[in-house]
């Protein structure tokens, strides 16, 4: 008698941590559930701050070109003014907004980017003085982000740091890059610009 009462707790106490390890188990299912909608809620998180990120430098761009542009220079001086003091207006209200995405790098990576960084950084340094040969190099390290095969030279040894970097980081450096090749390009023309403006002022003086 005394026997069964034992087996017979047995059963119940095995029945009943059973059922709590099914719940545990249900409970622990629910949390991995909601940790993976959370996840997906922070990667939509970080990627409307990168696209806001993006569209407050291509504002700033915008705003930049806009100043330097032909059009600019063709308007009396009194609207020159008045439309640059609006242009740096917007320009202060778009830099008042600070957006930062933390990026999570190991020691590998963090080396990385700072190699590229200070490569890129040298090239700036060296647009006034050769902005052709500046705009080639460029060119070069941009086609070494790029899956597609570019056009022209890929720099070998730049393109090795940019894979050592992390992801979201080698997007960053493919923005700049592009950033600097259209204001190079820019630059150009308005040089050519200027420069056949001022070759035809010469002639017209000359012809007076």
């Amino acid at each position: 008698m005394a026997q069964a009462k034992i087996h017979a707790k047995l059963n119940e106490s095995a029945c009943s941590k059973f059922s709590r390890t099914l719940s545990m188990a249900d409970r622990s299912g629910r949390l991995l559930e909601s940790l993976d909608q959370l996840e997906m809620r922070v990667e939509a998180l970080r990627d409307a701050a990168s696209a806001m990120e993006q569209e407050r430098e291509s504002i700033l761009e915008m705003i930049q070109s806009l100043q330097n542009s032909q059009e600019m220079r063709n308007i009396c001086p009194g609207e020159r003014e008045e439309l640059n003091l609006t242009a740096n207006r917007l320009m202060g209200r778009t830099l008042s907004v600070e957006i930062s995405i933390g990026t999570i790098r190991n020691p590998q990576q963090e080396e990385a980017l700072q190699k590229a960084t200070s490569i890129i950084d040298e090239i700036v340094k060296k647009l006034l003085s050769d902005m052709e040969g500046s705009r080639q190099h460029l060119l070069a390290l941009h086609a070494a982000c790029v899956t597609e095969a570019p056009p022209v030279p890929i720099d070998q040894k730049f393109q090795a740091i940019v894979i050592s970097c992390a992801l979201e980081d080698q997007k960053k450096i493919k923005r700049r890059l592009e950033t600097l090749v259209r204001n190079t390009e820019n630059a150009e023309k308005n040089i050519k610009i200027m420069d056949h403006q001022k070759l035809e002022d010469t002639k017209a003086n000359g012809g007076h």
